[in-house]
């Protein structure tokens, strides 16, 4: 069998998209080496680091610059090299499937949240990109996803019927684990400045992963601990806070006199982000919406209790493991906070649990779900 990727997000492995094709991609050469897979990408990805061994690379011209040249790429570029190359299998780790294509599509849509969440529906070019890569889905002969809760919303949101969606659930990267090296936890420590004890938020400040409650549930904290343990907020600033996806979270602090208590890191190096974890007294994680939920995984790959939103896919990803309260309560959220900053044989019993809670997430088991789906589209194709 011959597999065609699109590439697109080969040259971002910190993103999302990125990640998940990169792992994916390492996780099917391993179960199946047999299997031939070929990625196409643009030409302006110079450099492919990381390519697993026995992977063909086939560049493909954009056309244009930004927005459109990705269109471009999706909708002529890549359905082109797949007949060039004659695939079994397209797949397009994400969603930006082509409304024509001569092989059997596979796509893979990781959360709705561009349907689901008006903010990322204003603009006449988001809503006619959306329009055309859901259309786009539905033609499919399959489509993965993260999360049960993901797959409900597709079929309910894109009209598919549940049959045609496999869930591959994703895990944490092996560099996240408990037992790190202690020189350079103390280095990544003394980098951002990190006190003995603190709380840990990390990811986007996009609206819907609700910082804003957890910074109304830290005013509960402050109560009871005072400002001996800071609420570390970790990850990429906006170019500007006080937008329908950026809630003014600065103005948010001050308002809620948290201004000694919350402590800004800005961006995280990647080689980092273990350490980081495994530095943190608590993770929080009070998001609304996720496709997966990989921010809890990590955490308790990395040995630190997580305190969540009991929403969405995330409690698929912590099942009993983290400490899960309502998105909306930020009473429960400070008191969750609390109980594993206070109570250590709560907080010890509930890493104990994340760590075997998160040796059950593999990549071989993602490679595993996805290599039944190109084998059911492709016998489905002989049956036709």
């Amino acid at each position: 069998m011959h597999v065609a990727f699109n590439g697109w997000f080969w040259d971002q492995p910190y993103t999302g998209s990125g990640q998940y094709l990169r792992r994916l991609l390492g996780g099917l050469r391993d179960l199946a080496p047999d299997l031939r897979l070929s990625l196409v990408v643009p030409a302006h990805i110079r450099t492919l680091d990381d390519l697993p061994p026995n992977v063909d690379v086939l560049p493909a011209a954009a056309r244009f610059g930004g927005h459109p040249g990705k269109v471009w790429f999706e909708q002529r570029s890549f359905p082109h090299a797949v007949a060039r190359l004659g695939a079994d299998v397209a797949h397009v780790p994400y969603w930006g499937p082509p409304l024509r294509i001569s092989a059997p599509l596979v796509t893979s849509v990781l959360d709705m949240i561009p349907v689901l969440l008006p903010e990322y529906r204003a603009g006449a070019m988001n809503r006619l990109y959306t329009g055309l890569v859901s259309a786009a889905a539905r033609g499919s002969a399959h489509v993965l996803t993260i999360s049960k809760a993901s797959k409900i919303d597709i079929a309910r949101e894109l009209s598919i019927s549940p049959e045609r969606i496999t869930v591959t659930p994703l895990a944490a990267d092996e560099r996240y684990h408990a037992e790190g090296d202690r020189g350079a936890d103390r280095a990544v420590r003394e980098k951002y400045n990190l006190p003995d004890e603190f709380v840990l938020y990390l990811g986007s400040f996009v609206a819907h992963k609700n910082v804003r409650m957890l910074l109304s549930a830290y005013t509960f904290v402050v109560q009871a601990v005072g400002e001996n343990v800071p609420l570390v907020l970790a990850g990429h600033p906006p170019a500007a806070w006080g937008t329908a996806r950026f809630p003014d979270l600065p103005a948010t602090i001050d308002g809620l006199g948290l201004g000694g208590v919350v402590e800004w890191t800005g961006p995280i190096d990647e080689a980092d982000k273990p350490a980081l974890y495994r530095l943190a007294t608590v993770f929080a994680f009070p998001s609304r919406l996720e496709g997966f939920g990989l921010g809890p995984l990590e955490a308790m790959a990395s040995g630190t209790p997580v305190v969540a939103s009991g929403v969405s896919s995330i409690p698929e990803v912590t099942g009993d493991a983290a400490y899960l309260v309502a998105p909306d309560d930020s009473r429960a959220m400070g008191g969750a906070i609390l109980s594993l900053l206070t109570d250590a044989n709560f907080a010890a019993d509930l890493r104990a649990r994340g760590l075997e809670r998160a040796a059950g997430f593999t990549w071989r088991r993602t490679a595993e779900g996805t290599l039944a789906a190109y084998r059911q589209v492709v016998e489905a194709g002989r049956a036709g």
